[in-house]
C-alpha cells in the first residue's frame, strides 16, 4: 500500500489569500492524494512540527523569520517557500535554494495604477508595510508605473520604534500623513489589511472616501471589504490556482521528478471595483455632477436625457464638455459604468445573463450580450466561464 503523503502547510488562515491557497491544495489532495495535513488556524506566525516524528514528507510555509527557517532547513524536506523577502532570497542564503511562490508586483501594481489613473486623478499615494518584501516590491513597481505617467508617487514611512508600529498607535502616524497630502488623491495600499487602516485614518483625518481620498488594496477579501466604511476596491488574486499549482509541484518534488527549484506566479486577475474608488475627479461642475449622478443610478436604466435633467443644463453643451473632458459621449459613460456592474455580478452571483442584463440596466438581452462582446472579446457567459476557470484549478 503506497505512503501518504504528510504535508505541513504553515500558512495564515486568518486572511483570504490564506485560505484561498489552501483551497487550491486541498483541491489538488482531493484529485491526486490522499494526502494527510498538519496545519495550525492563526495568522502569520506558525510553528514547524516535528516532522521526523510525525514522518512529514513535504512542507508549503511562508517563512517570516529565521527562526522558522532553520526549523524547516532542519527538517530536510521537499519544501515549498511562500513569499522569499530580498534577503532570503540572495545566493549566500539557503532558502534562495528552495522553490518560492510569489505575486508579480508590477502585474499587481499596474492594475491598482490603472485603475485609478483611469479616475482622471493627478495626485497618487502608497501606504505599505516595511516588513513585508513583497510590499515594497509593489512600492517600487507603483511609483515607476505612476511616475512614467508624469506624476509623483507621496510614500508613507512608517514610525521608526517597533512599539509605535502597533495600529493603536500607528493609526496617529497615517493620520498625520494623510492629513497633509494633495486632495483628491489616488492611494494603493499595498493589502486590504492596510487598506482598511487608511480608511479608518481617513475618517479620523475628516477626508471624505473617494471624494477626497480614493483608496484600492490587494487580495479582495470579500468579508473585510465589504465591512470597510465605505466598501473597499480591490486587486484580485487567483490563489486557488497557485494552491493547486503548488501542491502538484511538491507532488513532484516529493516523488523526486522534479529536483530544481522552482517558481509559482500568483496571478492578478482584475480590480474588483467598490465604493472607495467610485469617483472620476474632474474640474467642471457640471460634468462631475453627470459622473455622481450615473454611478448612483447603475443598474437603472437611465437615458442621456435623466442625465441631462439631473444636471439641469442643455444636451448639447453637456455632450460638448463631456468629449472635452472625458473623451467619450454621455451613453458611452453609462455603458462603461453598467458593463462595470455586468462584470461584477457575472463573477460574483450565479444569475443568469437574462438576469444580470436587467440589473445592470441594459434594455434588453441581445443587446446587452451584443455590447459586452463587443466590449470585452467574449460572450458573458464565456467570460463567466474564463474567469472560474482561472479561480478553479482545471484537473
Amino acid at each position: 500500500m503506497p505512503t501518504i503523503p504528510k504535508v505541513a502547510l504553515l500558512i495564515e488562515t486568518a486572511r483570504s489569500f490564506g485560505r484561498d491557497f489552501l483551497q487550491g491544495i486541498s483541491h489538488y489532495s482531493r484529485l491526486h492524494g490522499p494526502w494527510s495535513f498538519h496545519i495550525t488556524p492563526g495568522d502569520y506566525k506558525q510553528v514547524v512540527p516535528k516532522m521526523k516524528q510525525w514522518g512529514g514528507t513535504g512542507i508549503i510555509a511562508r517563512i517570516p523569520d529565521w527562526r522558522m527557517a532553520e526549523a524547516i532547513l532542519n527538517a530536510n524536506v521537499p519544501t515549498i517557500a511562500l513569499g522569499l523577502t530580498d534577503e532570503q532570497m540572495q545566493p549566500d542564503s539557503p532558502l534562495a535554494k528552495l522553490s518560492e511562490i510569489s505575486s508579480d508586483p508590477v502585474q499587481v501594481s499596474r492594475l491598482a495604477a490603472e485603475h485609478l489613473l483611469a479616475r482622471q486623478l493627478s495626485h497618487f499615494a502608497y501606504v505599505g508595510s516595511e516588513d513585508r518584501a513583497w510590499s515594497s516590491r509593489r512600492e517600487e513597481a507603483f511609483i515607476e508605473l505612476v511616475t512614467a505617467r508624469g506624476y509623483e508617487v507621496h510614500v508613507y514611512r512608517q514610525p521608526k520604534r517597533v512599539q509605535d508600529r502597533v495600529w493603536e498607535r500607528e493609526q496617529e502616524f497615517l493620520v498625520r500623513w494623510i492629513s497633509q497630502l494633495p486632495t483628491p488623491i489616488g492611494l494603493f495600499a499595498c493589502d486590504d489589511d492596510r487598506g482598511r487602516e487608511v480608511l479608518e485614518a481617513c475618517s479620523v483625518a475628516g477626508l471624505h472616501v473617494p471624494e477626497d481620498v480614493a483608496v484600492v488594496g490587494v487580495d479582495n477579501d470579500e468579508v473585510f471589504c465589504e465591512l470597510s466604511n465605505p466598501p473597499l476596491s480591490s486587486v484580485s488574486l487567483n490563489a486557488k490556482s497557485a494552491g493547486y499549482q503548488a501542491a502538484s509541484l511538491l507532488d513532484a518534488m516529493m516523488s523526486g521528478a522534479v529536483r530544481k527549484p522552482q517558481r509559482i506566479i500568483v496571478e492578478a486577475f482584475d480590480v474588483v471595483t467598490r465604493r472607495s474608488t467610485e469617483i472620476i475627479e474632474v474640474e467642471d461642475a457640471d460634468i462631475a455632477a453627470a459622473l455622481q449622478f450615473i454611478r448612483r443610478e447603475q443598474g437603472r436604466d437611465i437615458s442621456v436625457d435623466d442625465v441631462v435633467d439631473e444636471v439641469a443644463v442643455s444636451r448639447r453643451h453637456l455632450e460638448k464638455r463631456f468629449r472635452e473632458t472625458i473623451g467619450r459621449t454621455v451613453l458611452e459613460e453609462i455603458q462603461l459604468v453598467r458593463l462595470e456592474r455586468a462584470k461584477r455580478l457575472l463573477l460574483e452571483t450565479t444569475y443568469s445573463v437574462s438576469k444580470v442584463a436587467s440589473l445592470a440596466g441594459f434594455g434588453s438581452v441581445g443587446y446587452f450580450v451584443q455590447f459586452f462582446h463587443k466590449r470585452v472579446g467574449k460572450t458573458p457567459l464565456k467570460y463567466r466561464c474564463t474567469a472560474h476557470a482561472r479561480r478553479t484549478p482545471r484537473v
